[in-house]
């Protein structure tokens, strides 16, 4: 398969992830500036060499034609915001908040975050039936999504 198609193919399969769409909807990140942000990072390690902008912008799902300094631009937009969100991370830290029951409820979703992708890795290698396996997941996926859901609410979230 050409680097094109499978990035097209990973690139669709991760925007419709139902919890991908959670989370880019309550993101600091817009689906392009994440889109162009997985291409950056994936094309390479898919091809195994270094790939020039221009190349990476004929990755994108449009069909239109992106240019190069648009690519880039997009890209530094995306780079800029998560670094701004890890540093809102880092200041919560800094003054105390993570260290309140304000916070908990987002910890708790993050760990069963971190629990279904470790389940998805480890799944395989465990002797449970293919059977009990999808229905562990689907409850562990639709707990998260509901927590997702309702902690992007600020009435019930942090703020």
């Amino acid at each position: 398969m050409r680097l094109k198609e499978t990035m097209h193919e990973l690139l669709k399969k991760s925007f419709e992830d139902p919890i991908v769409k959670i989370l880019v909807k309550n993101s600091h990140l817009t689906k392009i500036q994440l889109e162009t942000l997985l291409i950056d990072v994936l094309a390479e390690n898919l091809l195994g060499k270094p790939l020039k902008y221009d190349e990476k912008a004929r990755l994108r799902l449009t069909k239109a034609k992106i240019s190069r300094g648009a690519f880039n631009r997009t890209l530094k937009q995306a780079k800029e915001n998560v670094i701004k969100s890890i540093y809102t991370v880092l200041l919560l830290g800094y003054l105390g908040i993570f260290e309140t029951t304000t916070l908990s409820a987002y910890i708790e979703v993050a760990n069963k975050l971190q629990e279904y992708i470790e389940s998805h890795k480890t799944m395989a290698s465990k002797n449970l039936q293919l059977e009990e396996q999808l229905k562990f997941l689907k409850i562990l996926k639709e707990e998260l999504e509901m927590s997702l859901e309702r902690l992007s609410e600020p009435s019930k979230g942090f703020m």
